[in-house]
């Protein structure tokens, strides 16, 4: 699951592609005694969960610990205890047995079981790994966590079984020769023939992968992903606006929180996929990488509700008519304005720009507010306003104007001051469709919005009690939804500015 943090089955068969693991174990939940949902089968979605009862927004349906941790692949050398990225020039210390690189002899990690656990330096260490390592350390690590899998078959039985019985996709990928021969090059004949760890045969080691591939969560603090499978989370069903938000802990330790109302009977669901990206290459990224076709009501909807996520900007209406896709679950349909009618484009040609926008924006430093607005304004006739691909910069914008050199919130000018209040709203209306209700995204543009608004209202002339009711709510609000946020977290840290900023404006308006 990738920032958004999750991972599935062809819908003619399985939408949510899970199955329930054999074991009998069940891990702690909330609090309150029974189970806040159930798992149910059908013939459309498999085997999902279901609201249990009625659960109101930032409720807690799942608490749990992982079943396997670390390294996403292809990443950049980290410490294999603690996850912490490494320096390999300045700090290159190896464990002593293994010789897998750790930040220090005293890593918390080190020993851990989800970290450099004693059972995985034994197998490394009785391996023929050692010798690899002086050659593209990145290539050793996408190896890692299969290995860590593999080892809990004899290490953690109980572990094994829950992760065997999840979904693999086996079928499917193996009729997809880019991931099947990856995987046999980078993960299988590494650990058998590279390596030389034994007891594991091919089919079980490409199998493991599929499960790493269709169920993990992206999980992790201070801005290095790791990778994470858990024994219940994988159940939750996709939808491409999800009904619920999830965090974790600095254990790795999984909440599962409702981000909106859920009725009782309704599927417990969260997206496999960014929630801030378009039809297009959203549902090419669930065909891709998690092997089904999403036929929700946004992919369903050529406007993506009403927000134009997706949308370009006709050419022959100057720009004030919509360019959309003729069939949106058709990636092959042709795409025409919803004004005129008479312009069109094809489906390959969308791509293609998309592709070459999408590199130009990839390619803009993130803390360059000059290039993000020239972006911008380049694509302003070609692009909807609420493109995903504009949304990717705005939402930058919205965090670096007030914090980085040359706009810190107090110099900015009332001109700048209004253009993040601006890009906030935008972005909270955006939000408010396909990210609804406590979600991290939300609170964490309610508490940008409030600085802007803040510092207007301090230069005005006149006090303007709606004003600074408005300031209040965006503080109340991103503290509730920020609250759930693991303290030291970025998002934590804010939730605490906030009710530390509600706390002073309280005390200084009493009577609003």
């Amino acid at each position: 699951m990738n920032r958004s943090r999750k991972n599935k089955k062809p819908a003619h068969k399985d939408r949510s592609g899970r199955r329930r693991p054999d074991s009998d174990a069940q891990p702690e939940q909330p609090e309150g005694g029974d189970l806040p949902y159930t798992i149910q089968v059908s013939a459309e979605m498999g085997r999902y969960l279901v609201a249990s009862r009625d659960l109101r927004p930032g409720e807690l349906i799942i608490s749990e610990d992982p079943l396997v941790v670390g390294p996403c692949y292809d990443c950049q050398p980290l410490c294999v205890g603690c996850y912490r990225r490494l320096d390999l020039a300045a700090q290159d210390f190896r464990c002593e047995r293994c010789g897998w690189p750790l930040c220090a002899a005293d890593c918390p990690g080190r020993g851990a079981e989800h970290g450099h656990s004693g059972r995985e330096c034994e197998a490394l260490a009785a391996s023929d790994a050692r010798r690899h390592l002086v050659e593209d350390l990145r290539a050793q690590y996408r190896a890692l966590v299969p290995l860590r899998c593999l080892l809990l078959k004899a290490g953690a039985p109980d572990r094994w079984r829950a992760l065997r019985g999840m979904e693999s996709h086996d079928e499917l990928r193996r009729a997809i020769p880019s991931i099947w021969s990856s995987n046999q090059s980078a993960v299988v004949d590494r650990i058998r023939r590279l390596w030389r760890v034994p007891g594991f045969d091919e089919s079980e080691i490409h199998t493991v992968c599929g499960v790493l591939e269709v169920n993990c969560f992206e999980v992790g603090q201070g801005g290095v992903s790791i990778r994470a499978l858990y024994p219940t989370a994988f159940y939750m069903a996709h939808d491409c606006v999800p009904n619920t938000n999830h965090t974790d802990d600095a254990g790795y330790r999984l909440y599962v929180r409702a981000s909106t109302p859920i009725r009782k009977g309704e599927a417990i669901t969260l997206s496999y996929a960014y929630t801030l990206q378009g039809t297009l290459k959203r549902r090419e990224h669930l065909r891709d990488s998690k092997f089904f076709e999403c036929r929700c009501a946004r992919c369903s909807d050529p406007t993506e509700l009403g927000t134009h996520a997706g949308a370009l900007l006709c050419p022959r209406c100057l720009a004030e008519g919509c360019v959309l896709s003729s069939r949106p679950l058709d990636a092959a349909a042709p795409w025409r304005c919803a004004r005129c009618h008479d312009y069109s484009v094809e489906a390959p040609a969308v791509g293609l720009l998309l592709d070459r926008i999408g590199e130009e924006a990839e390619a803009i430093d993130g803390n360059d507010v000059e290039a993000l607005e020239s972006f911008l304004l380049k694509y302003r006739n070609v692009l909807h306003a609420n493109h995903y691909l504009f949304l990717g910069a705005l939402h930058s914008l919205s965090q670096l104007y007030g914090k980085v050199d040359g706009y810190l919130i107090d110099q900015l000018p009332e001109r700048l001051l209004l253009r993040k209040r601006d890009i906030c709203r935008q972005l909270l209306g955006v939000c408010d469709v396909l990210e609804p209700g406590y979600t991290r995204l939300r609170g964490t543009i309610l508490y940008e919005l409030h600085a802007p608004l803040m510092v207007l209202l301090s230069r005005s002339p006149r006090f303007s009690p709606q004003q600074l009711k408005e300031v209040m709510r965006c503080l109340e609000e991103a503290s509730v939804i920020l609250g759930f946020e693991p303290l030291g977290s970025p998002e934590g840290d804010m939730g605490a500015a906030a009710r530390q900023a509600l706390a002073h404006l309280r005390k200084s308006a009493p009577d609003i």
